[in-house]
C-alpha cells in the first residue's frame, strides 16, 4: 500500500506544526521520520492515521491512490503502536492482541477458532508463544512492546504506524528490537512508518529516513544518502556526532588556527568566514606536525568505547574541543595519552560559508 502526502498544512493556535508537507512512501517500504522536538513528525504520522484533522482545504492523503484525507481510522485500516504500550492492563496478553478482532460489528467478526488461530501465528510472529496467559504487569519492556505490535498487525493493517515505538525502552533493548523489528517487516512487507528522534535508531532499521526541522521537510534519501551527504547545515549537526569549526576562508580553503583544513574549492571566497564541519572518524592523527595541513591539539582525555577509541582534544592555539574516534588498534599503535599534543587531519571535511547560510536563513523568514 503506497501512501501519498500532498502540501499537508497544520497549525495548533499561532503555532504552525506543518508548513506544505508533501511526501511519497512507496509500497512495502520502512520509512522513518526523523528530527527533534516540534519538528512536525508525530503530527504528520497522527494525520496519515486519521487521529489528527489537517488544516481545513489542506492537501491531500493517497492510499493507493485513493483519498482519505475524510475516512476514519477504521475505514483507513491503520495499524498504530504507541510508545507506551497503551494494553489493557486486566487482559491477558492474548486478549489484547485478539481485541481489535472481538470488537469488530458481528457480520464482520471472525470465529472464535480463526481468533484463536491468527493470534497463535501472531505469537509465534513475535515469538511470545509460552507467554499467551500472562497480563502486562508480568512482560519486560521490550515484550509489552512486541505485544502492542502484534494486536496492530491482527486487523491485517494496510499501513503500520509506529510513534517513537522504543522510546520507553533501555538502550540495550532498543537494540535488540531495532534488530527485531527490521526482520519482522521483511517478513510481513507492510508499508510501515515510525517515527523516532534516535539517529542511529532511524538510520539502521529504516529503507528511507526523511529529516523534518520546524515543520518541513529537509532532507529524503535512504540511511547512507542522508548521513554522507546532508543536503543543509541543519541536518550535517543533526545526524551524528560532529566537529564543528568556526573558520575563516582564504584561497578557496577553509582555515582554523591558521592551518588548512579543507580541499581548494571555488565555492569559497577568500575572506568571507564559515563553518567546518568533520565528523569524529574522519580524523586521522599523527604524533608528528604533517606540515602545512595538521592542527596540533592536545589529548584531555581517552575513552574505551567497546572497538573504537574516543579522544578528547583541544586545539593547541584557541583551545576548542575537538572529538575524535579511532580504532582499538590505531589507538595502540599512536600510544597516545593524556597531555599528549597529537596533530590531526581531516579525511573529509564539509564547508558552508556563514554568507550562504545568512542568506538561506533570510529567505525563510
Amino acid at each position: 500500500m503506497s501512501i501519498e502526502v500532498k502540501d499537508i498544512h497544520k497549525s495548533f493556535g499561532q503555532f504552525k506544526a506543518l508548513d506544505g508537507v508533501s511526501l511519497h512512501i512507496p509500497d512495502g517500504s520502512l520509512l522513518a521520520l526523523l528530527g527533534p522536538s516540534g519538528s512536525g513528525k508525530t503530527t504528520l504520522l497522527r494525520i496519515i492515521a486519521g487521529l489528527e484533522q489537517a488544516d481545513p482545504g489542506s492537501g491531500q492523503i493517497h492510499f493507493h491512490g485513493n483519498d482519505v484525507i475524510n475516512r476514519t481510522v477504521a475505514q483507513r485500516r491503520v495499524g498504530f503502536v504507541f510508545q507506551h504500550y497503551a494494553l489493557f492492563r486486566h487482559m491477558t496478553v492474548f486478549e489484547n492482541i485478539a481485541f481489535g478482532l472481538r470488537v469488530r460489528p458481528r457480520k464482520l467478526r471472525p470465529g472464535k477458532d480463526e481468533i484463536r488461530e491468527r493470534v497463535h501465528k501472531l505469537l509465534s510472529l513475535v515469538q511470545l508463544e509460552n507467554l499467551a496467559g500472562r497480563y502486562p504487569s508480568q512482560l519486560s519492556g521490550g515484550q509489552r512492546q512486541r505485544v502492542a505490535l502484534a494486536r496492530a498487525l491482527i486487523i491485517e493493517p494496510q499501513v503500520l504506524l509506529l510513534d517513537e515505538p522504543f522510546g520507553a525502552l533501555d538502550a540495550k533493548v532498543r537494540r535488540e528490537l531495532r534488530r527485531w523489528l527490521r526482520q519482522l517487516h521483511e517478513e510481513i512487507h507492510v508499508t510501515s512508518l515510525f517515527v523516532t528522534h534516535d539517529q542511529e535508531e532511524a538510520l539502521e532499521v529504516a529503507d528511507r529516513v526523511v529529516i523534518m526541522d520546524k515543520g518541513r521537510i529537509v532532507q529524503e534519501g535512504t540511511p547512507e544518502e542522508v548521513y554522507d551527504h546532508p543536503a543543509t547545515q541543519f541536518v550535517y549537526e543533526f545526524l551524528g556526532s560532529v566537529n564543528l569549526f568556526h573558520s575563516r576562508l582564504s584561497g578557496g580553503r577553509a582555515h582554523v588556527d591558521g592551518v588548512p583544513i579543507s580541499e581548494p574549492t571555488d565555492e569559497l571566497q577568500t575572506g568571507e568566514t564559515g563553518r567546518a564541519y568533520v565528523r569524529p572518524q574522519d580524523f586521522e592523527v599523527f604524533t608528528e606536525p604533517i606540515e602545512g595541513s595538521s592542527l596540533p591539539a592536545v589529548v584531555n582525555h581517552v575513552s574505551r568505547l567497546g572497538r573504537l577509541v574516543r579522544l578528547d582534544l583541544t586545539t593547541q592555539l584557541s583551545g576548542q574541543a575537538v572529538e575524535v574516534e579511532l580504532s582499538a588498534e590505531s589507538h595502540k599503535n599512536l600510544a597516545v595519552s593524556k597531555g599528549d599534543v597529537v596533530y590531526l587531519r581531516a579525511r573529509k571535511v564539509r564547508v558552508y560559508s556563514d554568507a550562504v547560510a545568512d542568506s538561506l536563513t533570510s529567505s525563510q523568514l
